[in-house]
């Protein structure tokens, strides 16, 4: 794709226990890939595209549901980085959403061969219920397109990036929502520049 690359860095935030943040920020550990079978963009070290406030958000959020968390978070934080997408599945653009669409039909045939049902998307529970929490679906496709692309001797991805309309209207008829975000999911770990902790803003100056 010609314009797979975008001419930037941007940053991303990734929410977690304050003693993890601590781990990577003052001792230089890394970040641990993601691999559940409904991860959103597959598997991938995930961020909020400049999203910080979302990023303490989800690691609350964990802190509050215990079992959907690796390791139980006592204390919500998050961690800055400062990544360079590469060569990114960028499902903002139109060449990378008929990627994936291939990349539907070739996991269609797949099951097809195997006679097995395809894996489906499942909404939330209770004030998430029209939310797609559950993404195995959508994994499985980005999954299958990562595997296309080694089996055919593509270059690999380095990155997926998506965005989400999630959560309830902002205001009545709105056809925005409360939580609409930008997620990022890194493959390549040597896409991350580096990890930094956010800053408030400092009283009395405007923020550029």
């Amino acid at each position: 794709m010609m314009y797979s690359n975008l001419p930037n860095f941007v940053l991303g935030f990734h929410g977690c226990d304050k003693t993890v943040a601590d781990q990577i920020l003052l001792h230089n550990d890394k970040m641990r890939s993601s691999d559940n079978d409904y991860d959103w963009l597959g598997p991938g070290i995930y961020f909020w595209e400049n999203n910080p406030q979302r990023a303490i958000d989800y690691a609350q959020m964990l802190k509050d549901s215990p079992g959907r968390s690796r390791k139980p978070i006592q204390e919500p934080a998050s961690v800055g980085a400062i990544i360079d997408l590469g060569h990114c599945l960028n499902l903002l653009e139109q060449s990378s959403l008929d990627v994936l669409k291939r990349g539907y039909e070739i996991l269609k045939i797949k099951f097809e061969n195997l006679g097995a049902p395809m894996p489906v998307n499942k909404y939330g529970t209770g004030n998430e219920s029209k939310d797609l929490l559950r993404r195995y679906l959508d994994c499985a496709v980005i999954q299958a397109v990562h595997e296309y692309n080694k089996e055919t001797g593509q270059n690999p991805y380095d990155s997926v990036r998506g965005v989400f309309f999630e959560g309830r209207e902002l205001y009545p008829g709105a056809g925005f929502k409360e939580k609409n975000h930008i997620q990022i999911c890194v493959l390549n770990p040597n896409c991350i520049k580096g990890y930094f902790k956010p800053m408030e803003p400092v009283e009395g100056f405007e923020i550029p």
